[in-house]
This record gives C-alpha cells, structure tokens and sequence, in this order.
C-alpha cells in the first residue's frame, strides 16, 4: 500500500515534502485550537511559565526547525529518516509561523490586530508549498521545454523576465501576488501590469508626476479594499481567532 501510494500518489522525492506540509498544516490548526481554548479559559490546556516567564510556542518552534531542517538536510530526501525529520520541520514551522507577527514586531502581539499578519503568512507559506508540491518550480523553468532546456540562453532569459515581473509586482505593493507570481510567472505578469498600490515605492516614484495615474491607483485600490477587507477579516478571524478590541484611548487632561 505504501508503494502504490508512493508510485501514483506523491512524485518520486517529494513525499518529504508532502509529510512537512501536512504537519505544518495540522500542527497550525491545533495550536490555534489550543490557544483558543487557553484564551476562553476552557480545557486543561495553560500557559507555560516557568519562573513566571511566559515561553511563547514559536521557542520549541524554532528547535524543531532546526533539528528538522539540518536532519532533512543531512539525510536527504528518501528513506523513513527523512519523512521523520520532514514532520518535525512542518511542525516546527507550524509553530514559528503562527507567532510571525510576534517576531516581527518584537512584541506580543497574538491577540491584536498586528497578530493577523501570522494567519497570513501561515497561508501563504502554505499556499506556495502546495503549488511546489503540484509541480511548480521558481521562476517559470517548469514551463521550458527539453529543448529549452538545453539553450541556455533561453533559460536565462526566461529566468530574468519572469524574476523582473515579480520585483516589479513587489515594487507596486503588492506581496502576495508577487510570492506567487515566483512559482506562477502569468501571475506575476498580471501584479506587474495592473496599477501599483498607493504609497509603494512604484507609486512614489513613477507616478509622483502623474496625478491622472495617482487618482486611477488610489481609487482601484479603495474600491478592492472595500470589496475583498471584510471577506479576508471572516476568514482570518474564523482560522486564527478574532483579535482583541483596542483598548479605549484616555483623552488628555
């Protein structure tokens, strides 16, 4: 069974990576499962503190990261070794990128506004990894033909186009096209043509003296906000948890 399920299911060699990305996956989903329930107050489950010091998960996060990632490394890509090492890397990611924005802002912030960046990364990391699971390789070179292949000029050339249209896409603001577009050049074609959004480094420079194409920006960028915030708010609150409100500002005396 488990070499029918490796001959027709996974890809010879990327079984490791369909183990990490299935327990990164499941590990996000329990930790989040947890921290609800710690929050609530419900369950046996508590907040580890030794000595009164509050050890957030992404510390074991980042041990399992990296005994999972140098054992993967140094085993490589076949055998039970390397699936075992390939969970424990999915896990320990599971567990550092589901305290993203902490790291990033240096602070605790898992149950605000900021904590929203994790939910988002959590599903972009995921997303990318099942495209490269499906086949998808960086940079458009799955699309290259044998012969392809074999002019390296022409692989070059359709490295650096695909790679300049997803810069150029990070360039207008606009990150998750531009991570996809790196597996899924269309995609990136698509973030590099469409106007950039206001205030990315694309829009300070090249429409600074173009108030027509600074007016068309801000208001695609309005009316996509207004379309796709409140959908992308339920989901996130419903995977994640919903934020804490924000605490009531005191007016000066």
């Amino acid at each position: 069974m488990g070499h029918w399920f490796h001959q027709n299911v996974v890809e010879p060699g990327k079984l490791p990576m369909l183990l990490a990305l299935f327990s990164f996956i499941v590990c996000f989903l329990l930790t989040r499962t947890v921290t609800r329930l710690i929050r609530a107050g419900r369950g046996p489950f508590r907040n580890v503190t030794p000595g009164g010091m509050h050890i957030h998960h992404v510390v074991p996060g980042v041990m399992l990261t990296v005994v999972g990632g140098f054992g993967a490394v140094g085993t490589g890509n076949r055998g039970a070794t390397a699936a075992v090492f390939a969970v424990v890397f999915g896990v320990g990611a599971g567990l550092v990128l589901d305290e993203f924005a902490l790291i990033l802002h240096l602070d605790d912030v898992y149950w605000t506004e900021q904590g929203r960046q994790s939910v988002e990364v959590v599903v972009m990391a995921a997303a990318l990894a099942a495209l490269a699971l499906g086949g998808f390789a960086p940079l458009g070179v799955d699309s290259l033909t044998a012969d392809e292949h074999q002019d390296r000029v022409t692989a070059i050339v359709t490295i650096v186009v695909n790679c300049a249209f997803a810069l150029v896409t990070f360039a207008k603001g606009k990150p998750r096209l531009g991570l996809i577009g790196v597996l899924v050049p269309f995609v990136a074609l698509v973030g590099a043509l469409r106007l950039a959004r206001p205030g990315s480094p694309w829009a300070r420079r090249v429409y600074r003296r173009r108030p027509r194409a600074r007016a068309r920006a801000t208001l695609r960028a309005y009316h996509h906000d207004a379309r796709w915030t409140g959908p992308r708010r339920t989901f996130q609150n419903w995977l994640g948890g919903t934020p804490d409100a924000p605490a009531p500002q005191r007016l000066p005396r």
